[in-house]
């Protein structure tokens, strides 16, 4: 089974300490055992455990995935506070988060059928990762140029240009510019056990329950 990348073990970032209880508690609470929530995600149930216990550290792409497969949002996960019912977000609470090398600020309100967040994906940084899962996804590039690879094509975005498409589709992204890229990015939060990611160049597996 190829897994997602994580990031390496030893001391986690603040933002990420309440991850691991956090995670056991949703599985948990989803009625999941360790074994069936870790083929949802696309994981080995010890890679799921290190997680639960600390002893790993999810990246950006794996919280996503995490957040899709318990229908909740990254936010969540990380034990952020937003209001569930004020639909303004202001500048000045959206603090920045990383994961995996990319820095993200959650845009949009909690409790949401969809996620809403802020990316600011570096050079170089998770380029080999293809992800396929099922919902739809939407991108705006607001600086830097993108490398949106959808199945077979490659497409390059400038700012100002946008992307919609459906997330079966076997997608990669990345920077195309040394400076980097930031994005706006929108993703529905679905529970499927069909949701899987994979990573390098070979075609994507798709998981059942």
């Amino acid at each position: 089974m190829t897994e997602l990348p994580d990031e390496p073990s030893g001391a986690p970032p603040e933002e990420l300490a309440t991850v691991a209880p956090r995670l056991r508690d949703l599985r948990r609470r989803g009625g999941l055992t360790l074994e069936a929530a870790a083929r949802r995600v696309g994981l080995s149930p010890a890679h799921l455990s290190r997680l639960e216990t600390g002893q790993r550290q999810p990246s950006l792409p794996m919280l996503l995935a995490l957040a899709r497969t318990y229908g909740t949002t990254v936010s969540d996960l990380l034990g952020e506070t937003a209001p569930e019912h004020d639909p303004i977000v202001r500048a000045g609470r959206a603090e920045p988060s990383e994961a995996g090398g990319w820095t993200y600020w959650t845009v949009g309100g909690a409790g949401r059928a969809m996620q809403s967040l802020r990316v600011r994906v570096p050079y170089r940084a998770q380029r080999e990762l293809v992800r396929v899962h099922p919902g739809e996804e939407w991108l705006y590039v607001l600086s830097g140029r993108l490398r949106l690879t959808l199945g077979e094509a490659v497409h390059v975005l400038d700012p100002g240009d946008a992307a919609h498409f459906d997330s079966l589709t076997p997608h990669r992204i990345a920077a195309a510019t040394r400076g980097g890229t930031e994005l706006l990015f929108v993703h529905t939060l679905l529970q499927s056990g069909a949701a899987g990611l994979c990573l390098g160049d070979g075609p994507p597996s798709h998981r059942g329950v």
